[in-house]
């Protein structure tokens, strides 16, 4: 028998369901198979560093596999149905009798797993397909009536509940294989020509260095130092270890989200019980939130609100303005700088992810869909689900979302949570010379300090007095 363990969005070895299940019977040989998609993720808009992120984590992922002898086969596949086909003759020209993967939730995604698993039982291949993206289960968590949540808190609970109840499980990598396949591994690029990276190679081994021992290790070290203080430090973008920055990690899958959560849990009971332990697991909660929507409510795949009403809003489509935002050209300085580190180092600190979705969606009222492409066109994390519900809260379209009338200010944002301006100085040196008030507000009488840096693109109370009104307009339908 020889199994096929089909690689996803789940690069790795350790706590992989699917890839388990696959090397579970002990005379079966398995073989690894992961598609270069390239036409597939320009239609997704993934980002180019995002695109060499995982590329250089499936080079860590096939060396990892090799000491267990299991081969990782590489296929360049365009697109989702060239995938298909792809797929099925692979299994026929190497007398595949069972295949494993674990689910995606998009619905692209999911329409071509069903198309796969028909055309592969009619051969008679096996098909196991694995719940293991959440921590949860999508549809282990409902209310009392079956139905999925659409608020955070409430869902929290009941996911905290089943947790208790039920455990997780991390599973161990598996054992190295007796029958090893006489496979060849294809080359692996480290780049591709349709894709070019904003964020220089440099840039990426510096922030993010690929791989499953590498998101282990950041794992380690944010438990032992850092997850203690996340809750009050995790606001501000300049302190070093505020934030896990696992995301990326989570976003190609060479960590679980379960490791993430055991891992917490072992440093309470080691240690005790800790604030900021039980904030980064809301934060883990979150991330499940937001995938169970996809799955409830599949419209959220297509450029669609939640909130369907909102969809009546007559959003502005300025490209110029929206093309100031994007270079982090506002006039705003905590959005400016915020803009400038997305497109330099490919992430963004969540905080700031609000700030400059509240400031496009509510200042400049801009389709929140443009601001959700750009992000994912420049995100090493980029995640569909993370994203588009990150993006609905700001713009107030989405469940259990900001309401339309409470709106950041940019200033007093900035004033908070980088008092001393130091995170402006990095990303917007034009005004590093200002001190530590002047800098949040760099315009009145002082304006010919710095010329070089441009006015505030709108009078930030008269563009929400005017964002406002267009959500009331909109309330009764």
């Amino acid at each position: 028998m020889k199994h096929l363990m089909w690689f996803r969005a789940d690069l790795r070895t350790i706590d992989n369901t699917a890839l388990t299940a696959a090397c579970q019977h002990p005379q079966a040989e398995v073989v690894g198979l992961y598609f270069i998609s390239a036409e597939q993720w320009q239609k997704h808009h993934t980002a180019g560093c995002k695109v060499e992120f995982e590329l250089a984590t499936v080079q860590q992922l096939s060396n990892r596999l090799q000491q267990l002898n299991i081969p990782l086969i590489v296929i360049n596949s365009l697109n989702f149905n060239s995938q298909i086909t792809d797929l099925v003759k692979f299994c026929q020209k190497e007398n595949i009798t069972h295949v494993f993967y674990n689910k995606q939730y998009e619905i692209n995604e999911l329409q071509r797993d069903a198309q796969i698993e028909q055309q592969l039982r009619q051969l008679n291949v096996q098909v196991s397909s694995f719940d293991d993206q959440c921590i949860v289960t999508p549809s282990r968590v409902l209310t009392n009536d079956g139905r999925f949540y659409t608020v955070f808190t409430p869902f929290k609970k009941t996911w905290l509940q089943h947790i208790q109840q039920n455990g997780i499980q991390v599973l161990t990598a598996p054992q190295a294989r007796k029958f090893p396949s006489k496979q060849q591994v294809t080359a692996i690029p480290s780049q591709l020509n349709s894709f070019s990276s904003h964020i220089s190679q440099e840039t990426a081994q510096l922030y993010w260095p690929a791989g499953e021992e590498a998101a282990l290790k950041r794992l380690d070290i944010f438990c032992q130092h850092h997850i203690r203080g996340y809750k009050d430090n995790r606001d501000y973008p300049l302190h070093p270890e505020g934030t896990s920055r696992l995301s990326p990690y989570l976003a190609v899958g060479s960590i679980s989200a379960r490791q993430c959560f055991q891992a917490a849990i072992n440093e309470q009971q080691a240690y005790g019980h800790s604030d900021g332990i039980d904030c980064w697991i809301s934060e883990l909660a979150w991330r499940d939130f937001y995938k169970h929507l996809m799955v409830a409510y599949p419209h959220l795949c297509k450029h669609k609100a939640f909130k369907v009403n909102t969809d009546n809003i007559v959003w502005r489509h300025d490209q110029a303005d929206f093309q100031r935002w994007c270079e982090g050209k506002t006039g705003f300085p905590i959005v400016d700088a915020a803009m400038r580190q997305l497109n330099t180092i490919g992430w963004m600190h969540n905080r700031l992810r609000m700030v400059t979705a509240m400031f496009l969606t509510k200042d400049l009222f801009i389709d929140w869909r443009w601001g959700e492409r750009y992000f994912m066109e420049h995100l090493i994390d980029g995640d569909l689900a993370a994203n588009n519900g990150g993006w609905q809260w700001s713009a107030s379209t989405g469940n259990d979302a900001a309401p339309y009338f409470r709106i950041f200010n940019p200033a007093l944002q900035s004033q908070k949570f980088d008092a001393n301006g130091d995170f402006i100085r990095r990303y917007v040196p034009e005004l590093a010379h200002l001190d530590s008030k002047t800098i949040h507000e760099p315009h009145g009488k002082q304006r010919q300090l710095f010329l070089d840096y441009p006015l505030p693109m709108v009078n930030h109370k008269q563009a929400c007095a005017f964002a406002v009104e267009q959500f009331e307009k909109i309330k009764a339908t």
